[in-house]
């Protein structure tokens, strides 16, 4: 408690919402790295007072609050994460440059090839769906090939442990899921992606992503409630 009797802020708060995939990724790379944290959860429809004053630029969630100092950009919040608490667990970046190059390469053809399409099949953002569906297929046989050559025959892009590329893909997984009931089409197509959707699975279940990671009905009627079509947060 504050000597005054208010409530005392959280160290660390995160502006967000529940079902943002950008939100979910840094949820998960706090609990990782066992920080606690408070949850602001953004009103739908509208942007906050908080968000406008820490995120002026970009007016975008989610947003890192550590001490009061804000963070924005959901890849950057995780980097943050991972240098400040570096004690706390396991690394999420891998220490060797190249694997860490490789891992910040795929994270972002994530954010730049299924993110948008994503949004298509939601039917968000204008775009032709069968075009979207293709877009999402070829960027997943690509993640096959890659997580081969990162996981090294482990469970993780991050081999032993959860990593950078596993918060940024998996923070998807939610969406994919209801995305299939949404446009009646099949994404995590285990005969076709075979490697990619065994570690689905394990990364759904880990410890860091359970609780984070929404109910795929809830995410579709959300999505079905979503009357006001929003750009992406990053």
């Amino acid at each position: 408690m504050a000597s005054n009797g208010e409530v005392q802020e959280a160290a660390v708060r995160v502006i967000g919402g529940w079902a943002c995939p950008y939100a979910i990724r840094v949820f998960a790379a706090l609990k990782l790295k066992a920080v606690d944290y408070e949850f602001l959860q953004e009103p739908a429809g509208r942007k906050s007072e908080l968000l406008l004053r820490t995120n002026p630029v970009y007016k975008k969630i989610p947003v890192l609050l550590h001490r009061g100092a804000p963070i924005c950009e959901s890849m950057i919040i995780i980097q943050y994460i991972d240098q400040v608490w570096a004690s706390n667990g396991p690394a999420i970046l891998p220490a060797q440059p190249y694997a860490r190059a490789m891992e910040r390469f795929w994270a972002q053809y994530v954010d730049d090839k299924i993110a948008p399409a994503l949004l298509v099949l939601r039917g968000l953002t204008d775009g032709d769906k069968d075009n979207a569906a293709a877009q999402v297929s070829n960027a997943l046989q690509h993640l096959e090939e890659a997580f081969v050559k990162c996981s090294q025959g482990k469970h993780y892009f991050g081999g032993d442990n959860i990593g950078f590329l596993d918060l940024v893909l998996g923070s998807h997984l939610g969406w994919f899921k209801a995305v299939e009931k949404i446009a009646g089409i099949k994404i995590l197509d285990e005969a076709k992606y075979p490697e990619i959707t065994a570690w689905a699975d394990r990364f759904c279940a880990h410890h860091a992503v359970k609780d984070v990671m929404p109910e795929t009905e809830r995410l579709v009627e959300f999505s079905v409630n979503s009357a006001v079509k929003t750009k992406p947060s990053n």
